[in-house]
Formats: structure tokens, C-alpha cells, sequence
């Protein structure tokens, strides 16, 4: 029997609740729709060494094949410095403490944001 096909926002709820539960900090959710197509959300953490990053993202692949997702695609587990999962339109980063200052993606995706805001057109009046 096949399982149903969960949800954008579920998915998000599975990945934030089992890095909740393998203790990472400073979960971060970005929200990246109308911003690019690359993903819905961003969901960016940290753990406090490299086997506690290996437990956060273990523990999302397998919350997330628990619930019929089998392919997620992970990329930096063995250097467990950034950690990428690929959870189709929920893309999680766990990273280690210096790896997430120096990139500092949070800041990254709110000046892209900006950028994008102010570029924006003017909305055009309409003629009385």
C-alpha cells in the first residue's frame, strides 16, 4: 500500500518537531515563496558538534521516510560541518556553530528580500 504524499506545510512541521526533538538550536524557518523556486521554506539549525549534527539530520531522514518520503537527498554528512537536506520543497541546512556565522544565510535570503522589495514596480493608478 502506498503512502499518501504529505503536504508542504506537514513536511515542514515533521522536519521542525524531529529537530526539535534531537535538540538543535536556533531552528530558523525561512519562507522563500514568491522568492524563488527553489524551495518553499528554508529551515536552517545548529548543532553543537559533528555527531550532533549527524543525530539532527539522522533523525529528519528518517521522521521524513517514516512518513513515505524514502529519497531525500543529503549532501556534507560525513564533513557534518553544513548539512543540506533536500526534502523536495522544504530545504533544511543543519550546520555547525562557526559554518552558520560565517555564511549567516538568514541574512543572505532577508537582503535578497530587500533587494527584491525595492525593485518591485510602482502599482500603476488608474485613470479616473
Amino acid at each position: 500500500m502506498r503512502k499518501r504524499q504529505i503536504s508542504t506545510e506537514d513536511r515542514l512541521k515533521l522536519i521542525v518537531d524531529s529537530a526539535e526533538a534531537k535538540k538543535a538550536e536556533d531552528i530558523e524557518i525561512m519562507d522563500l515563496r514568491d522568492r524563488t523556486l527553489i524551495a518553499d521554506y528554508f529551515v536552517v539549525c545548529t548543532g553543537g558538534s559533528d555527531i550532533h549534527i549527524r543525530s539532527v539530520v539522522d533523525g529528519i531522514r528518517d521522521t521524513l521516510a517514516d512518513h513515505g518520503m524514502k529519497r531525500s537527498r543529503i549532501e556534507g554528512y560525513s564533513e557534518a560541518r553544513w548539512v543540506l537536506i533536500d526534502a523536495e520543497d522544504v530545504i533544511v541546512h543543519v550546520f555547525a556553530r562557526d559554518e552558520r556565522k560565517f555564511y549567516d544565510l538568514e541574512s543572505i535570503w532577508r537582503k535578497a528580500q530587500a533587494v527584491l522589495e525595492s525593485e518591485r514596480p510602482a502599482p500603476v493608478k488608474e485613470a479616473k
